[in-house]
């Protein structure tokens, strides 16, 4: 057995299950290299490039050459999936648009606009990978929003080169540049600003747990969209799910990294034990078997409830990243739900649909930060401004409850601006 199965019970005894870890050492090494950052600028970039990446580099900004050479080297089917993951995408997310309100009666007038950021940083993990859909689904929304300036950024191979499908989707999604620039040297030089690299106001996007502390140390100098921990899922499943698709949904989160966390709930003991055998079966063809292997035994577990309204709970308290309902009337179970980053309904709905294809954004609140926070989307890029505009005739009608609230807070310089407007001219 591959996956610790529990009884509710026993979870309800041994919630803390999965691993904490300790990250000061590595805290002090994030801070380290903020300041490097600051200080000494591309410098400290270059440097540390060669340090983490080995790609010892004359320029940080990915040049027109490289960018030809990229789209030129990408087969044409990748480049039409790019495409059409993108329309989905802008689809998707134009939905979300606001659009500017007023409220108004006698002499007043009170409204909201929205505007756009006007500079955005989006962090793609990479060197030996390549994640396009992650560079979708962090520029897209921006563009969607109306940001003008979109910079990325993203570790180079050893070749000093960024990956060519990273490059092709930012060209595709309308990023105005990228940088070969990892780790929190990235989300420093995006923060601060280097020679090279502009400042934003705004930080996007997955990393690795160095990125996700320097986003954390930058936060007030800049926005951050989350602090985003290692990728989750939690399957309920009733005893008519298919446990080869239970199993290929649990491996598909597994696979990313040790710390992630795959999780089925069903009331159902021969359906559990069949997707541990499914587990077994399947992890010894996947090319990530080690990674996938120790995620299900220190992160992943089968919980079993005595029915389906007591994985509610379960559900809501864990706030997963990812969601998937495996249950006849699957829609019916919708209501019981208030903390999921995305809601995946019905046997063919995998996980996998939403990091790629659909729209959705798969850049999702994770270890429990669904209870409080949403997925990426347009109103991330978004500021709300508010506007007021009163008569004199208006004011002086309001301006004694104004003038009451204001000296009961002590405030006596509040109340003497509204009053002495309603002096005769």
């Amino acid at each position: 057995m591959i996956i610790p199965v529990y009884s509710y019970s026993q979870y309800q005894k041994n919630r803390s299950f999965p691993s904490i870890v300790d990250y000061t050492k590595e805290r002090e090494q994030v801070l380290k290299i903020i300041e490097e950052v600051r200080t000494r600028g591309d410098r400290a970039l270059k440097n540390y490039t060669f340090q983490f990446d080995q790609a010892d580099l004359d320029q940080l900004e990915v040049g027109t050459k490289e960018q030809k050479e990229a789209e030129d080297s990408v087969p044409e089917e990748l480049i039409k999936a790019i495409k059409g993951a993108k329309e989905n995408i802008i689809r998707f997310h134009s939905h979300q648009l606001e659009k500017n309100w007023w409220d108004n009666g006698p002499g007043w007038i009170a409204g909201q606009r929205y505007l756009p950021l006007e500079s955005v940083g989006a962090y793609i993990p990479g060197g030996t990978a390549a994640y396009p859909s992650s560079v979708l689904m962090t520029v897209v929304p921006a563009k969607v929003a109306g940001v003008k300036n979109i910079y990325l950024c993203t570790p180079p191979g050893k070749d000093g080169k960024v990956n060519p499908l990273t490059l092709v989707a930012a060209a595709e999604a309308g990023a105005s540049a990228v940088f070969k620039i990892g780790g929190a040297q990235a989300v420093a030089a995006l923060a601060y600003g280097t020679e090279s690299v502009p400042a934003v106001q705004k930080i996007v996007g997955p990393g690795n747990i160095y990125v996700t502390l320097a986003k954390k140390e930058v936060f007030g100098q800049v926005g951050i969209d989350m602090l985003a921990g290692p990728s989750e899922i939690v399957i309920v499943a009733d005893g008519l799910a298919d446990p080869v698709y239970l199993a290929a949904d649990l491996l598909s989160q597994a696979e990313h990294d040790p710390l992630s966390r795959s999780i089925l709930i069903t009331p159902d003991q021969d359906l559990a034990q069949q997707v541990v055998n499914n587990l077994d079966e399947q992890i010894m063809t996947l090319p990530r078997k080690k990674i996938a292997e120790q995620s299900l035994q220190d992160q992943g577990a089968i919980i079993i409830v005595s029915g389906i309204d007591q994985a509610w709970p379960v559900v809501n308290e864990i706030a997963p990243e990812h969601l998937e309902l495996h249950l006849e009337n699957a829609w019916s179970y919708l209501d019981f739900i208030n903390s999921a980053g995305a809601v995946f309904i019905g046997p063919y709905s995998p996980e996998s649909l939403g990091d790629y294809w659909a729209g959705s954004n798969h850049v999702l609140p994770t270890a429990g930060a669904a209870r409080y926070a949403s997925a990426l989307g347009v109103s991330d890029f978004i500021k709300r401004s508010h506007v007021l505009c009163y008569t004199s005739e208006a004011l002086a009608q309001s301006a004694p409850q104004i003038a009451a609230l204001a000296r009961a807070e002590g405030l006596e310089a509040h109340a003497r601006s509204v009053l002495l407007r309603r002096r005769k001219k």
